[in-house]
């Protein structure tokens, strides 16, 4: 009976039959030869037409999916459809991937030739952070008289990962391992001396090692040519996400929590790459997800997983809590990286209190998110209502308050950044080889 289900008559089998019903209605009995005449072809074409589907071993889809696509990121992905028949197959594919991601397959028609392939090439972008498996394809199969098709269930072992995003991730390794950050607009700060990454050449002067001469260089330019090297220094880089109240708010499309995460993961894939020691720490009104800093690639992986699953909450962010565990768990000094809105003037006094102390034992970057909104309802229209003019003053008020804020880190000897969500990624990296290249830690 499970086979019988698997073949179903198609709409050209219906539309030949409805082509022929008149016939019936001529003259008896010339109408009753034609009729009958015409359902006996159009049943023994059906059953010419089932005879020549192929079996499930004479075709074949498989589905090619990136196995991890960063939310908001678009990648591709394939669908290749084998026919191992000696006739030409149109195949119909069904293909309801999971709500994590968007785009697929959906319904598409291929025509694939006697013993060849066809690949579709489809577009994926990442919708919802999570791991969900692709689950089964649906094919419909045809030949080309198609009257009946069958239809099969692929079952599928494939899944996908989708993570904060790396939009441009891999430039800014590729840039930040050849020290040109600057085509991205970002500063690069050089010490020269001895290291394992080379900065630059130059003319030799004397004490130079001569081991660092370049030779090939030196016949180009037929005057001797060495080979400058950065120092290397090796750190701990903890990136602290809040994923409380504020961090909830809308910046474009995603959430300000899905944009801090983001570069978050970008800094530790560039921390990690320079052989740095990454860590995170993910919290709201208690800790989320922690990973202890590792000096390994392997805790890049660490660290993209622990993102997964945490979503930034309704509940005020509890600084002591977070700094409480910062501190019990990392007790040598290190850069922490700490992603969090500063609006709210009372949430932000104890921000303050926390991350000065902080401060006296580590080096903190504190990117300070900006509400774009709000600095856009500080800068009044010309032709501003009383109602207008009274928001904008408002916010200005509420802008004011937060500098102060801001002001008072700096004093304190912290780091800040103050930075849209949509384009800290770049400010973020740059301030952190600032500080390496210094030498801050």
């Amino acid at each position: 009976m499970h086979v019988l289900l698997r073949y179903a008559p198609q709409r050209r089998l219906a539309l030949y039959g409805a082509i022929t019903a008149p016939l019936w209605m001529l003259s008896a009995p010339f109408g009753t030869y034609a009729g009958v005449g015409a359902l006996v072809l159009l049943l023994v074409a059906a059953v010419v037409d089932l005879l020549l589907l192929p079996a499930r071993a004479a075709f074949n889809v498989e589905r090619d999916m990136p196995n991890t696509v960063g939310i908001g990121d678009e990648l591709e992905g394939t669908y290749t459809v084998t026919n191992r028949t000696g006739r030409t197959l149109v195949v119909e594919l069904h293909d309801q991937l999971p709500l994590l991601i968007q785009g697929g397959a959906g319904v598409t028609r291929v025509d694939v030739p006697k013993r060849s392939a066809q690949t579709v090439r489809v577009h994926v972008v990442g919708k919802a952070r999570g791991v969900a498996p692709l689950g089964p394809i649906g094919v419909r199969v045809t030949t080309g008289i198609g009257l009946v098709g069958a239809r099969y269930r692929l079952n599928t072992s494939d899944g996908i990962r989708v993570i904060p995003s790396l939009s441009g991730v891999r430039r800014y390794r590729l840039l930040a391992m050849q020290n040109r950050l600057g085509a991205l607009g970002l500063r690069v700060l050089r010490h020269k001396g001895e290291g394992q990454a080379f900065a630059s050449l130059r003319e030799y002067v004397r004490g130079d090692d001569p081991r660092h001469v370049d030779w090939k260089a030196t016949s180009k330019k037929g005057k001797l040519i060495t080979r400058e090297f950065t120092i290397e220094r090796s750190q701990t880089v903890i990136t602290l996400v809040d994923a409380g109240r504020g961090m909830t708010q809308l910046s474009g499309e995603f959430s300000r929590f899905e944009h801090a995460l983001s570069s978050a993961l970008i800094l530790t894939d560039i921390a990690s790459a320079t052989g740095d020691r990454v860590g995170t720490l993910v919290f709201d009104d208690e800790v989320r997800a922690f990973v202890p800093p590792q000096a390994s690639r392997a805790a890049l992986h660490l660290v993209r997983d622990a993102f997964i699953p945490v979503t930034a909450t309704s509940r005020e962010p509890d600084y002591a809590t977070a700094f409480r565990f910062l501190a019990a768990h990392q007790g040598k000094r290190a850069l922490v990286v700490f992603f969090t809105d500063v609006i709210d003037v009372r949430a932000s006094q104890a921000l303050l209190a926390h991350v000065s102390r902080s401060a006296a034992r580590h080096l903190v970057l504190v990117v300070a998110l900006r509400n774009d909104a709000l600095f856009a309802a500080a800068r009044p229209s010309a032709d501003a209502t009383a109602s207008g003019l009274f928001e904008s003053a408002a916010a200005e008020e509420v802008i004011q308050a937060r500098d102060e804020v801001l002001e008072r880190m700096r004093r304190a000897g912290v780091v800040v950044l103050d930075v849209s969500p949509q384009t800290m990624t770049a400010g973020v990296v740059n301030r952190y080889l600032e500080l390496k290249a210094r030498g801050a830690l």
